[in-house]
């Protein structure tokens, strides 16, 4: 059975940093794709970052372009996501989602999911 974990949520102010981690169980080696979704109160999920097995090719959203780095271990089966420069607005539940064979950008192209990790950024 596939267990996504994710954590490093937290509260800090605009400008910080969080590193959010992902650790993924169950996986059984398969060269799986891995993502990273944001939802806010009120809105969609949204796409945030996703990064391609075995980790050389990695895509953003506009809004984390620059600021946002995901990258994965896969020797320890973990995914991270590095944001600086944080806003307001990034304030979200972060996911973490897992998909066999390549990255995606969409939702329902995401096989397995966490339940998430809250980040709030303060004014």
């Amino acid at each position: 059975q596939v267990q996504l974990v994710e954590s490093g949520g937290g509260l800090v102010q605009a400008g910080g940093s969080l590193r959010l981690s992902c650790a993924a169980a169950g996986l059984m080696r398969s060269r799986y794709g891995m993502g990273w979704f944001r939802q806010a109160p009120g809105k969609e999920r949204e796409f945030v970052a996703a990064i391609e097995w075995p980790g050389s090719n990695t895509y953003y959203a506009d809004s984390a372009k620059g600021r946002f780095t995901i990258s994965r271990d896969n020797a320890k089966n973990t995914v991270h996501l590095q944001m600086n420069s944080l806003k307001p607005e990034d304030t979200a539940v972060y996911y973490c989602a897992a998909r066999l064979f390549g990255a995606a950008v969409t939702t329902t192209q995401y096989n397995y999911w966490g339940q998430g990790t809250q980040v709030t950024v303060s004014s």
